[in-house]
């Protein structure tokens, strides 16, 4: 088994990252932050609500399992696929304990508290964490009438703190690998609907209430740390090659 640190291995992975927080930021610039009052369509709520879960559990699975069809479709040596495999395992593992460390430790309350304190529910965000798991959703729950579906639907799912996104962490990690895999092999559309969906991932984020924008960019700098510290794998025995 070999690994590799030559930056020449990352050139690619960091170009995405370029054009990933490029796109990311050019969203967050030119669409307003949203108004959680303010109703979502039918067609919003099913986009937002589908570009969030591909990338939450149980469907990161899915999203993951398409992802990795990539290097069988290119028919690639079995020991490659496994070092490919194997890394994204590495980096997965490696930002979910980091995401699970650092909200442990910031506990930056979720936007949609502050949606809270506006009805008059709670009086500050700090009261929703001094809850209970049932009580917070109690509140969620006398709030259904006033915001959409789709909200509620992710509110309840996610009653942690904020900071970090997950969700983009583990979008940014699949946007920097595979879109990195795939732009080194010159699939430049593949690459450019990899790193759509992962700025559609954050923007839904974002407007569902579940996260605030340095929420995103913070998740897109840590996955990118992450990707520059786990080596390039190699279970061949011959050299490291373009692939």
């Amino acid at each position: 088994m070999l690994f590799s640190f030559s930056p020449k291995h990352r050139i690619y992975e960091l170009t995405i990252f370029i054009l990933f927080i490029l796109s990311m930021l050019m969203v967050l610039l030119i669409i307003p932050t949203p108004n959680l009052f303010t109703p979502l369509s039918n067609v919003e709520s099913s986009a937002l609500s589908l570009l969030s879960r591909s990338a939450g559990s149980p469907m990161f699975l899915l999203t993951s399992a398409i992802l990795c069809c990539i290097p069988i479709i290119k028919r690639l040596p079995v020991k490659k696929i496994l070092s490919l495999y194997l890394q994204f395992s590495i980096l997965l593992l490696l930002s979910l304990m980091l995401k699970i460390g650092v909200k442990a430790v910031t506990e930056i309350p979720r936007p949609y508290t502050q949606a809270l304190v506006q009805v008059d529910l709670i009086d500050n965000t700090a009261d929703f964490y001094a809850l209970s798991e049932e009580n917070k959703e109690t509140l969620i729950t006398q709030v259904e009438q006033q915001i959409s579906p789709a909200r509620i639907d992710q509110w309840r799912q996610g009653m942690n703190y904020s900071f970090p996104s997950g969700h983009t962490i583990f979008a940014a990690i699949c946007v920097l690998f595979w879109g990195g895999f795939l732009l080194r092999n010159k699939h430049y559309v593949l690459t450019a609907v990899v790193i759509s969906w992962g700025v559609g991932v954050g923007f839904s984020r974002i407007w569902l209430g579940m996260h605030w924008p340095t929420d995103l960019i913070a998740s897109l700098i840590s996955a990118s740390i992450l990707i520059l510290c786990v080596p390039t794998i190699n279970l061949e025995k011959e050299p490291i090659d373009k692939n």
